[in-house]
């Protein structure tokens, strides 16, 4: 056993690899000290002899001075000093911070579905029937080779056959040529797949091998085809695999993957030329010869043979009405003998480069400029400086020509090479002047846009939103503001992020006050990087109150996460800047959250002074809305000290407020925190009546942390109604949730419902593992939250009782009921009841 030292340490507060390292360190102390070959076995443990690492690869990760820390590593080394699933995930978040891949690799879009088979598609006939006979195909070649062109047609030859009866497809990213474009997360990957396959959000699983698991389950009996195109590595793959029978498997990489179980290697190459002239001759038919009978193969040669070269070229001859394939031939040769362009590709590129209008290149340009991963119509239009309309034509232009790739309705990606070549052609022929106004364009667009999804989906909070530059370019549709913010996040993020990069701060410190209220709705690691971007931009150019509200938003990121203590010295900071600026409303907003963190710490006496402050504080700028925040604050605090008849009528006082306002999500709060006092009370009906309302505007919001703490709450009714199975559901569902948000503070909360879920089952062993879960989580250093303490405590008490065991029973209620009068909690009162009545029966 570990002999430990001090407090398990949080990586939270950890800004910079040395201090993660440093961090590293602590924890390896904390662990008892064990030798780095100990820590090295242990990571070895159980994995495939291909991935061992060394001793001195170990090491490494607790060293000063490194410029980059595999993450997976990271988690590997924590998880064989503490192995518990929540601490290691603390870990992965504050590297992907450090790193500034903050879910970057956790976007990605997946499809149910093919891309479309291109027509003209020719050869590959041995590379098809080899693919048709392996295991898992593995189509590996070189960029521009034609390898996911090559899947998508075996694909669609497998569906035409009726081999497969549904398809799944998504580029992995393996290797992009942006590192803002992380490899694609698998355990991303399986999120998307599992919502296409009907498992809806709070069903999903938190770990990569349970949603794996998952996967598997649900392909297993069916015909699925699964595309993994574009793999960066075995480990990336391996949880994507279906394991099942009569299900089929592609994948492209441009590496072989020895370490891929079942994996047949099919390398794709160049075209043979034989293959290259019936592609030229499928491309562009009715073109003469001229007089050279050679010339198809001469243009081949100079494409270099590759499939992607040959598309390019092919589409600039298809506009070159009247000339012969001699004439193509010879001015290609030109172009090369000038010594112009090396390779075949390259030389494709600019042949249809050079024949697109202006706008189009002008447009190709801006598409290498975007920071995210696609580009819709509208925001390809704000690059451009053209209408939208222009824009989607442009972008039909592009695909036409096989310079841009479709990504769905009215989106759009670049192939790799096209991205670099085009961010090339903007270096060489953009001042920098238009292209930094191109992306002030685009990045306008986004906020503009953001501003109003936002102002629909909250219009209570519009005053607080800074006020945005006009959208340069008409704004889509937002009837459904969060199905936009939802399918942009990706590049909202990105856009943020490049904005404090390159020299926008104005631009990052808005995203950070414009997406506030959306990130803290379940998005907690987007919340993080947005507003530490801001908060550094706004500091570098003196912007107080952007840094301060930018501090404010992390800290509250902080506060869903867990990390409470950090989360107070950050707020410690707002609210001083506040200060300076005489920022009232700021100082009000601070203080809120000031007083839910103290609440969430159980120092009450100082939540109730900074609550009724930051009450009185909106009450002299007028603010009714931040006094109704307040407010319910203050009735959650009572609620916690066991006065739920008077946090009641608090509850619905600002229930009608909010009604009246038409502020929906101060509606969603105030319904759910009052059915939860409700349940405390008994009043059970009522109840079930606020807390389904408040399910369905949690959802119709699809705000992921209320839907969560509403369903806890409803698996708590459902134990009150002596109907475990109903109340296990629940809080189960509210489980995985939390831990995809990374609360831990929620995670408690669920534990301990499923303990007294258990306990009224009468599983009572089931229950002193949920409570003793529960216990373990709130007593985290960073998460300490004694009411969860004492609830875990107040339920192993019952269950040692249950168990008969009175003298373990006793010692939990006296644990309990210290942690209950630290509170001031009336549940103290209700314990020292039950304990007197044990020592009654002692003495008896």
């Amino acid at each position: 056993m570990p002999v430990t030292s001090s407090a398990l340490p949080d990586p939270g507060p950890a800004t910079t690899l040395d201090e993660l390292a440093a961090g590293l360190r602590a924890l390896k102390v904390w662990a008892g000290d064990p030798a780095y070959g100990v820590i090295t076995a242990r990571v070895n443990a159980g994995r495939p002899a291909s991935d061992q690492v060394g001793r001195t690869t170990v090491v490494d990760c607790f060293r000063a001075g490194r410029r980059r820390l595999d993450g997976e590593l990271v988690a590997a080394v924590v998880h064989a000093l503490h192995p518990d699933t929540g601490y290691v995930t603390q870990w992965r978040q504050a590297l992907r911070v450090i790193n500034g891949e903050t879910r970057a690799a956790a976007q990605v879009r997946v499809q149910a579905g093919l891309p479309e088979d291109l027509p003209g598609f020719t050869g590959r006939a041995a590379e098809l029937a080899y693919a048709r006979e392996a295991g898992i195909p593995v189509l590996v070649g070189m960029a521009g080779v034609g390898k996911t062109r090559l899947a998508v047609h075996l694909g669609h030859e497998l569906l035409r056959e009726q081999r497969v009866d549904r398809v799944f497809f998504v580029d992995l990213r393996g290797f992009h040529p942006d590192p803002a474009q992380p490899p694609a997360d698998p355990a991303a990957v399986l999120d998307g797949f599992l919502r296409l396959l009907g498992v809806s959000g709070q069903q999903i699983p938190y770990g990569l091998a349970e949603r794996a698991a998952v996967w598997r389950d649900r392909l297993a009996g069916s015909r699925t085809l699964v595309v993994l195109d574009n793999a960066a590595g075995a480990e990336q793959v391996r949880p994507l695999l279906p394991g099942a029978p009569g299900c089929v498997t592609l994948v492209t990489s441009r590496r072989r993957l020895p370490q891929l179980p079942g994996a047949t290697h099919c390398d794709v190459d160049v075209f043979r030329p034989a293959d290259s002239h019936r592609f030229l001759d499928a491309a562009m038919p009715g073109i003469p010869a001229g007089d050279d009978p050679d010339a198809t193969a001469r243009i081949a040669q100079l494409c270099g043979q590759l499939p992607l070269a040959l598309a390019l070229v092919a589409g600039h001859m298809r506009a070159k009405g009247g000339w012969t394939l001699t004439d193509h031939a010879d001015w290609l040769e030109e172009r090369h003998g000038a010594g112009r362009l090396d390779t075949g590709v390259e030389l494709a590129l600019d042949v249809s480069y050079r024949e697109l209008p202006d706008g189009e290149r002008a447009l190709l340009r801006g598409l290498a400029l975007h920071p995210g991963q696609d580009v819709g119509e509208h925001a390809a239009a704000a690059l451009s400086g053209t209408t939208v309309e222009h824009a989607a034509e442009r972008l039909a232009e592009l695909a036409a020509n096989n310079l841009v790739q479709p990504a769905g309705p009215g989106r759009y990606t670049l192939h790799d090479l096209v991205r670099a070549y085009a961010a090339a052609r903007a270096a060489d022929e953009d001042r920098r002047s238009e292209r930094r106004e191109a992306v002030t364009r685009l990045l306008d667009f986004y906020l503009a846009t953001a501003a109003e999804a936002m102002n629909r989906l909250d219009p209570a909070e519009a005053g607080r939103r800074p006020k945005v530059s006009p959208s340069p370019v008409a704004r889509p549709a937002l009837d459904e503001p969060v199905a936009w913010l939802d399918n942009e996040r990706t590049n909202l993020v990105a856009a943020a992020v490049h904005a404090e990069e390159n020299g926008l701060p104005a631009h990052a410190v808005q995203f950070s006050a414009v997406l506030f209220r959306y990130l803290i709705g379940g998005h907690h690691l987007e919340a993080m990087t947005v507003h530490e971007r801001a908060a550094r931009a706004a500091e570098r150019t003196g912007d107080l109150a952007g840094q301060a509200t930018a501090l404010a938003g992390m800290a509250t990121a902080e506060v869903l996460t867990g990390r409470h203590e950090a989360a107070l010295a950050r707020l410690g900071h707002a609210l001083q800047i506040f200060q300076v600026l005489g920022d009232v409303p700021g100082q009000a907003r601070t203080l809120n959250t000031v007083g839910i963190t103290e609440t969430r710490l159980g120092r009450y006496e100082t939540a109730a002074r900074h609550l009724t402050e930051s009450m009185n504080l909106h009450g002299t700028t007028g603010n009714a809305a931040g006094q109704a925040r307040a407010r319910t604050n203050l009735a959650n605090l009572e609620s916690r000290l066991g006065r739920d008849e008077v946090a009641v009528p608090l509850y619905e006082a600002v229930l009608r407020f909010h009604e009246e306002e038409g502020d929906k999500v101060g509606e969603a709060v105030a319904l759910s925190n009052l059915g939860g006092a409700e349940v405390k009370l008994g009043r059970y009906d009522a109840a079930e009546r606020h807390l389904d309302r408040a399910l369905d505007l949690d959802r119709e919001l699809r705000n992921a942390a209320f839907e969560a703490s509403t369903l806890d709450f409803l698996g708590t009714l459902w134990t009150g109604r002596g109907d475990s199975g109903r109340a296990v559901a629940r809080h189960q569902e509210a489980m995985t949730i939390f831990r995809r948000l990374g609360d831990r503070h929620g995670e408690a909360c669920a534990h301990n419902g499923l303990g007294e879920a258990a306990l009224v089952a009468g599983r009572v062993a089931d229950a002193i593992a949920e409570h003793t879960a529960a216990y373990g989580i709130a007593a985290e250093p960073g998460v300490t939250d004694p009411e969860q303490q004492a609830r875990a405590r107040t339920g192993l008490g019952h269950a040692w009782r249950a168990q008969a065991d009175p003298d373990q029973a006793r010692r939990e209620y006296e644990r309990a009921r210290a942690l209950w009068a630290s509170m001031s909690s009336t549940e103290a009162a209700r314990i020292t009841a039950i304990l007197d009545t044990l020592y009654r029966k002692d003495h008896e």
